[in-house]
């Protein structure tokens, strides 16, 4: 079929923005998922809008209320050191999509990552989800779980995952 036939053209039509999503922890495998999407499809998501997403565990606190005293003040230490760091992993993430001439917004939650990352591909309508593979066997994959695995047949997207070449 002709480009006349159906009557526009790849020149007259708008590029599309896309909105990714890469998910990162503080692994060296997050950080060569993004550093490897960075180099190898940074001129296909220049023009799209990327979102580095990262999770935090809610803080097990369950021992805490064994004592009673000081307990409130620490549950509260612990939960904003857990938001400084992740906000600190995210600003790193997006330095080095800076330095790859991209710009990134950052966005942190509360909550299990398989099931965090899949409810914000659905609440930020994102089209694409980068996440990097640890590379675990068979058996700690299936006793840990596998935040990569969950997401390849839960989002409602397609998902890249990136694995460490050695």
């Amino acid at each position: 079929m002709a480009e006349d036939d159906v009557g526009i053209s790849a020149i007259d039509s708008p590029m599309k923005k896309y909105k990714v999503m890469v998910a990162i922890d503080d692994s060296e495998f997050s950080e060569y998922a993004l550093t490897w999407v960075l180099k190898n499809l940074g001129s296909t998501i220049r023009d799209s809008q990327l979102v580095i997403y990262t999770t935090r565990t809610p803080v097990d606190i369950g021992y805490l209320y064994a004592s009673s005293w000081g307990t409130a003040e620490l549950i509260k230490e612990l939960k904003e050191s857990e938001k400084k760091a992740a906000l600190e992993l995210l600003e790193k993430a997006k330095t080095t999509c800076t330095d790859y001439g991209i710009i990134a917004e950052g966005m942190t939650e509360v909550g299990d990552p398989k099931v965090a990352i899949c409810n914000a591909v659905d609440k930020l309508n994102i089209q694409l989800l980068v996440v990097g593979s640890h590379g675990r066997g068979a058996v700690t994959r299936t006793l840990l779980g596998s935040v990569s695995n969950y997401c390849v047949h839960h989002a409602n997207c397609p998902v890249l995952v990136v694995k460490k070449t050695d």
